[in-house]
């Protein structure tokens, strides 16, 4: 492959654990399994922010969420951040993109200002909820399913648009349009770049029945957590678990044990209707004779909390489910099918890979590094740490909560900031991830880990230096 196709297929808010390649015997994802079995694992991937919009910047810009800018959600990336996407469009690719991109700010109806994305194809929906008037989901929901459309948009019949059957779901429109893109829309004398977003398995928490039906929640495990596992984490944690969201959501405290494990359900059964789209997918490559040109790649642009350590939805929470997700690449002549990897890979390290791939020149502006070598079998020199910043960056909390993670070696070091940067208390969590995979002991005041704590800071001040864009070239020595 001269320049390669690159299909990217991005779920929003999908935990690491939640496909069965991960480990899970209880989710059904035969279709990521067999791409997993087809390509590379990596097994340890991080995202730079447990909240969608800061993510989503981190990947299209390989830029950390401070220097990019955009540190919350509902703020607009600055136009002058360079989108890896406009580097393959002027590389020859033809560009498109489908569902969610979320690089700006969309609440109450206002439409996700376009950036210069290189996207000739652009079917954008923020989300399957009503809103802008952009929204090319609902444009095609009501030219498919007038009536479906008009019931549910009125709340007068028996669907909810995360219910909605499965050939009229925001789910299966994502597979429509990409299999659209494989099979007819795009420019066949160019190679192509297309996103696939899908919004599941994002809460709202439901599936069309077929799903849902599919799984039994008495027989699903339960969330991770003990008794008493919130006294000796960061007090926010007891805020959150009483009211998601600073108050903008319900909290894992205000739901009954019937309804978490039900919602439980909803989650697997959202993930596996998305399997099954992805199945649609990857068989249209096959059939369009594209499969042995095209690098596809799945991953999801932060977890969920899902009950574990009595939490709900997304926040400032650097637990694995939160903040490390699946990461699967088949790179047809490349990854030798199978291969799992362990080492620290991040968000950002996406779209130096793919530029690369494409023979484009990786700008000094990026922070990532392309994922290549580790596909090829050569983790020599690869960085040995994984850093994720939350500045507030979902529904604001008052005062603002601010949150900064190191993982390196077996520890997981979780900074919750103080004054200056906040009126809040400065404290933090410290985890073995190899005694304690499951996060539930907080060794952060602890006495003998004391020195490992202050080591993992003080690397943690190197790391952060080490990140500073210093990419504006030095002219001259004064």
């Amino acid at each position: 492959m001269t320049q390669p196709n690159i299909l990217l297929i991005c779920t929003d808010q999908q935990r690491f654990d939640a496909v069965g390649a991960y480990g899970n015997p209880h989710i059904a994802t035969p279709n990521l399994d067999r791409l997993a079995a087809q390509g590379v694992v990596f097994e340890n991937c991080y995202v730079q922010n447990p909240v969608c919009g800061p993510s989503r910047a981190s990947l299209m810009t390989g830029r950390y969420v401070p220097v990019h800018g955009l540190h919350a959600n509902g703020v607009d990336l600055s136009p002058h951040e360079e989108l890896f996407s406009r580097r393959l469009a002027d590389a020859g690719y033809d560009c498109g993109l489908v569902g969610k991109f979320h690089l700006g700010a969309c609440h109450g109806g206002r439409s996700e200002p376009r950036l210069d994305d290189g996207f000739r194809v652009f079917r954008w929906a923020h989300d399957p909820y009503p809103g802008s008037s952009e929204n090319a989901y609902h444009r095609w929901l009501s030219a498919r399913f007038p009536d479906l459309y008009a019931a549910t948009r009125d709340r007068t019949g028996e669907y909810t648009w995360d219910t909605l059957p499965t050939e009229a779901h925001y789910s299966h429109w994502i597979g429509e349009e990409t299999i659209d893109f494989l099979r007819s829309s795009r420019q066949p004398d160019k190679p192509f770049f297309f996103v696939a977003n899908f919004f599941d398995p994002h809460h709202g928490f439901g599936a069309p029945e077929e799903y849902t039906r599919r799984y039994d929640p008495a027989t699903l495990p339960r969330p991770v957590t003990r008794d008493g596992e919130l006294d000796d984490k960061p007090a926010i944690f007891t805020e959150a678990s009483k009211e998601s969201y600073a108050g903008h959501a319900r909290g894992y405290a205000d739901y009954s044990d019937d309804e978490l494990m039900r919602t439980r359900a909803a989650y697997y059964a959202m993930v596996t209707l998305v399997d099954d789209e992805v199945g649609r997918i990857l068989d249209a490559l096959d059939e369009t004779g594209l499969a042995d040109d095209t690098i596809v790649v799945f991953t999801s642009d932060h977890g969920e909390m899902l009950g574990d350590h009595q939490l709900m939805l997304k926040g400032p929470f650097m637990y694995e489910c939160a903040v490390r997700v699946p990461l699967i690449v088949r790179w047809p002549g490349r990854a030798t099918p199978g291969t799992r990897r362990t080492e620290l890979v991040q968000w950002i390290d996406l779209g130096p890979t793919f530029l690369q791939a494409a023979g484009v020149d990786v700008p000094a502006r990026m922070q990532g590094a392309s994922l290549a070598p580790l596909i090829d079998g050569d983790g020599t020199g690869w960085r040995d740490w994984a850093l994720c910043h939350y500045r507030d960056s979902g529904h604001s909390y008052d005062p603002p909560v601010h949150v900064t993670m190191l993982r390196h070696d077996r520890w997981k070091l979780v900074v919750h900031h103080g004054g200056p940067a906040t009126a809040r208390e400065r404290t933090g969590e410290l985890y073995d991830l190899v005694d304690d995979p499951r996060e539930l002991t907080n060794h952060w005041d602890d006495d003998t880990h004391r020195a490992v704590r202050t080591q993992l800071q003080e690397l943690l001040i190197d790391v952060m230096v080490a990140v500073e864009d210093r990419s504006n070239p030095r002219l001259s020595h004064w």
